[in-house]
C-alpha cells in the first residue's frame, strides 16, 4: 500500500486549500482512514479519521466547522478540504490507512510521506 500527498503550499490567514492522498494497493479491508498534521517543536495530532466503513467521521475540535474530509472511491483518493486557514494550522499534513491486506494479517499502519502547509498571518 502506498500513500502519496499532494495540495500543500503557502496560502494566507483566511483561505483554503484542498490536500489529497492517493491510495494504491490492494487490501482485504481498512480499519480507518485520517488525517494528522505535525508542527515544528510539536507531537503529530490527528485532524480528522473515517471509522466504521466510513459511517463516521470525526474532527479535532480545532478544525471542526473548518476542514472536511471525504474521498473519491473510483479515484481511490482521499481529501482534506481546509478553510478558514489560520496560522496555528501551519504543519506538515500526513494521511494514513489502518489497513488489513489479507485476512490472516493483523493491521498495518500506513503513512504518506507528508506536504507541508503554511498559513501566513
Amino acid at each position: 500500500v502506498q500513500l502519496v500527498e499532494s495540495g500543500g503550499g503557502l496560502v494566507q490567514a483566511g483561505g483554503s486549500l484542498r490536500l489529497s492522498c492517493a491510495v494504491s494497493g490492494s487490501t482485504f479491508s481498512i480499519n480507518s482512514m485520517g488525517w494528522y498534521r505535525q508542527a515544528p517543536g510539536k507531537q503529530r495530532e490527528l485532524v480528522a479519521i473515517i471509522t466504521n466503513g466510513g459511517a463516521s467521521t470525526n474532527y479535532a475540535d480545532s478544525v471542526k466547522g473548518r476542514f472536511t474530509f471525504f474521498r473519491d472511491n473510483a479515484k481511490n483518493t482521499l481529501y482534506l478540504q481546509m478553510n478558514s486557514l489560520k496560522s496555528e494550522d501551519t504543519a506538515v499534513y500526513y494521511c494514513n490507512l489502518d489497513v488489513r491486506i489479507t485476512p490472516m494479517r493483523g493491521v498495518m499502519s500506513y503513512w504518506g510521506q507528508g506536504t507541508q502547509v503554511t498559513v501566513s498571518s
